[in-house]
C-alpha cells in the first residue's frame, strides 16, 4: 500500500533495502536500517515527554540524521514538525516557539554551536537521540482541535523577507506527492547522490531534497552548512549526480572558483537544478559554462509544498523561464481586475492542487487573505505565460515600484545590474517620496577584490534601462543580507534606504 505519511515512506525503504546507504555525513554514513532505528528511538522519547498527536514540536537544528529522525519520529506519533534554523536569533525562536504554541524543543546540539546555545538558554536536557537535548514540557501547550488539519505534516515557518514569518501548514498527502514529482523530474535512482546543505527546516531542503530523494531511492551527501570548497570536494570525490541550491549559492560557487582558480571535477554530475530566487540570465550562463549543462529552473513556494513550474530534464533553455506546470498543479496568471491575464501579459501567480497547504497556523486572517473563491492561492507573485505554455516569474507584487506612474519590476533592474562587471549580487527596492512616487534604490554586492566603477555603471544602466527604471542611489555593500536557504533579506535594506 503506498504511503499515507511521511515516516511511512522511509520505512518502506528501510524494509527493502535495509542495509542501503541513505546518509553520508563528514562524520560516518547512515542506513535505512539505521536511520529507522533512530526514528524509532525518537518517536519513544516524543512519547515519554508527553508529546501528542497534533502537537507542535519545534526542531531549532541543522542539517543530520538525527534532524531527519525527529521529522519522521513526529510524523509516527502524530505531531506535527516545525523546523526552525538555529542560526536565527534568540529573540526570533522564541517569538516562533509563541506562535507554533509548541509542546517541547528539540536542538541538534551534537553538529550545530548555535544549536547548543539555544538549548543552554532553554536549559535543555539530553534526548534518546546521541547529539540531541529537548527542552522542559510547556504545559500550557493545547494539540490542534479542527479535524480538517488531521493531515498536516510539518509546519514550515515563511522565511520573513517581506514581513513576519507565517506558519505554513504542509500536508503529507503535498510533501509525499511532490516527493514524486520531484524524482520523477529528475528520473532519481538508487545511484544518485544529491548534495544536501539546503536546511530541512524549509522547504527546499524538505522537499525538493529529503522527500524526492526518499521517494527515488537517492541518498544524501549530507552537510550542515554550504562550503564551496566542500562542495568542490564532494563533487570530485563523492560521487554527486545531483547540486541543487538557489542561485545566491552558485554566484557564490563561481566567485570561490574564480577567486582560487579551481579546477573543478564532477564526473558523476548530471542534473544542476536553482529556484527559490529570481534568476539571472547571465549567471545562468555563467553555470553552464563552468558545468557543461544545463541549469534547471523552477518555481515553487512554501505554500505549495515544492515547486509548481520545472523546466525539462534533458532540455536545455536560452532564457530564465520556470518551465512547466508539474503533474497535479492548477495555476492562473490573473489580471488586477480578477480575469485571466490575456497570453504573454504580466498578472499574479495563483495556484491550486495536491500541494496546496492547509492554510497558516492559527492564523485564519492570514489564510483569507491569500485564498480566492475555488480554492485558488494568490501567490503575490508576478508572471506571465510564454507562447508553449513556460513560466516566466517577474518579480514580487509587493515589491513592484511605482515610478512616475510606471510599473518597475526589481528582478528586471537587478539583471541589468548584474551583468556589470564587478558585480556580484544586486537587490533593488522601492521607498516612498513625498509626492506619491517611489524612489529606485538599488544595493550591490562586489565581487572579491573588484573595485566598481560607478560611472562606469551609471553609463550601462542608461544604455539598458528607460530613465524611470534607473536607480536614483546606488549603495556598495561588502555583503547583502540572505536567509539560511540563500534568498535575499530586501526587508533589511528597505530601512537604510
Amino acid at each position: 500500500m503506498a504511503p499515507s505519511r511521511i515516516h511511512e515512506l522511509l520505512a518502506l525503504r528501510a524494509a527493502r533495502t535495509p542495509e542501503a546507504i541513505f546518509l553520508h555525513e563528514p562524520a560516518g554514513n547512515t542506513s535505512y536500517a539505521a536511520l529507522q532505528s533512530m526514528v524509532d528511538a525518537a518517536a519513544e522519547d516524543l512519547l515519554g515527554a508527553g508529546v501528542r498527536p497534533t502537537d507542535r514540536v519545534l526542531l531549532v537544528a541543522e542539517n543530520c540524521a538525527a534532524h531527519i529522525a525527529l521529522i519522521m519520529a513526529c510524523s509516527c506519533v502524530g505531531a506535527w514538525s516545525c523546523g526552525v534554523n538555529a542560526r536565527m536569533s534568540p529573540g526570533e525562536i522564541a517569538a516562533i516557539v509563541e506562535r507554533a504554541d509548541a509542546r517541547l524543543c528539540y536542538f541538534t546540539s551534537g553538529v550545530s554551536s548555535a544549536a547548543l546555545q539555544h538549548a543552554q538558554r532553554a536549559e535543555a536536557v539530553p534526548s534518546a537521540l546521541p547529539g540531541v537535548l529537548r527542552s522542559p514540557l510547556r504545559t500550557g501547550a493545547t494539540p490542534e482541535s479542527d479535524p480538517g488539519l488531521a493531515d498536516t505534516a510539518a509546519i514550515i515557518f515563511t522565511s520573513g523577507t517581506s514581513g513576519t514569518p507565517k506558519g505554513v501548514m504542509v500536508s503529507h498527502r503535498g510533501l509525499l506527492h511532490f516527493g514524486r514529482v520531484s524524482a520523477a523530474s529528475r528520473a532519481l535512482t538508487a545511484d544518485d547522490r544529491a548534495y544536501a546543505f539546503l536546511p530541512m527546516t524549509h522547504i527546499f531542503g524538505l522537499g525538493t531534497v529529503l522527500m524526492a530523494s526518499l521517494s527515488g531511492a537517492a541518498s544524501l551527501v549530507l552537510r550542515s552548512s554550504f562550503s564551496p570548497a566542500d562542495m568542490l570536494q564532494a563533487l570530485a570525490h563523492e560521487k554527486v549526480s545531483n547540486l541543487q541550491g538557489p542561485p545566491t549559492m552558485y554566484a557564490r560557487l563561481l566567485a570561490h572558483v574564480e577567486e582560487t582558480r579551481a579546477q573543478p571535477a564532477f564526473p558523476h554530475l548530471r542534473y544542476l537544478y536553482t529556484g527559490s530566487a529570481p534568476l539571472d540570465l547571465g549567471l545562468k550562463q555563467r553555470v553552464e559554462t563552468l558545468f557543461g549543462q544545463p541549469l534547471h529552473y523552477g518555481y515553487g513556494l512554501s505554500e505549495y509544498a515544492g515547486s509548481v513550474f520545472l523546466t525539462r530534464r534533458g532540455v536545455a533553455r536560452d532564457d530564465t523561464s520556470a518551465g512547466y506546470l508539474v503533474e497535479g498543479a492548477e495555476a492562473r496568471i490573473v489580471a488586477p481586475g480578477g480575469s485571466d491575464a490575456a497570453p504573454g501579459e504580466v498578472g499574479e501567480i495563483w495556484l491550486r492542487g495536491a500541494g496546496l497547504m492547509l492554510g497558516y497556523f492559527r492564523d485564519p486572517a492570514a489564510t483569507q487573505q491569500v485564498m480566492r473563491p475555488g480554492g485558488w492561492y494568490a501567490s503575490g507573485d508576478l508572471g506571465r505565460l510564454g507562447a508553449d505554455g513556460a513560466l516566466f516569474v517577474v518579480g514580487r507584487l509587493k515589491e513592484m515600484i511605482i515610478r512616475s506612474g510606471f510599473n518597475v519590476y526589481p528582478a528586471e533592474v537587478e539583471g541589468v545590474l548584474n551583468r556589470f562587471p564587478g558585480v556580484h549580487l544586486s537587490a533593488v527596492v522601492g521607498v516612498p517620496e513625498t509626492d506619491g512616487n517611489e524612489a529606485i534604490v538599488a544595493f550591490i554586492e562586489p565581487e572579491t577584490n573588484a573595485t566598481l566603477d560607478l560611472g562606469g555603471l551609471q553609463a550601462h544602466l542608461r544604455e539598458h534601462l528607460s530613465a524611470y527604471k534607473r536607480p536614483s542611489r546606488i549603495e556598495v555593500l561588502a555583503a547583502l543580507p540572505t536567509t539560511p536557504t540563500g534568498k535575499i533579506l530586501k526587508r533589511a535594506l528597505a530601512p537604510p534606504a
